[in-house]
């Protein structure tokens, strides 16, 4: 079994993560540099994307004290996570697991994925 396992920066959360102007609706500057980070993150540790039905874990340390939605994270995290090539899709992901853990300075996720 192939696991894939990465410390990634703290997602920006869904308030965050998308912008509206008009009608258009895009991802945010903040959202834009996170996805990149993931890539780059991804490209320098050789991840190849997985295939078939995939189970993700995610341990997220939030940069501070603020009180958080832990569900809020996650569309951007699994986007970058896509766009990074982690996976073909997010629709592969069969199981996925999220907690909140301690406090880290900056804030960190820990992401493991692997097949089912």
């Amino acid at each position: 079994m192939r696991v894939t396992v990465v410390e990634l920066p703290h997602p920006p959360s869904i308030n965050h993560y998308w912008r509206h102007l008009g009608t258009r609706t895009f991802i945010s500057r903040q959202g834009r540099a996170f996805r990149q980070a993931v890539c780059s993150i991804l490209a320098a540790a050789g991840v190849v994307p997985l295939e078939g039905p995939l189970v993700v874990e995610i341990a997220i340390f939030p940069p501070d004290r603020r009180r958080r939605d832990v569900d809020n994270v996650l569309k951007a995290l699994l986007d970058a996570l896509q766009h990074g090539r982690a996976y073909l899709d997010d629709s592969q992901i069969v199981r996925l697991t999220i907690e909140k853990r301690h406090v880290v300075s900056g804030g960190k996720s820990l992401v493991s994925i692997w097949v089912q």
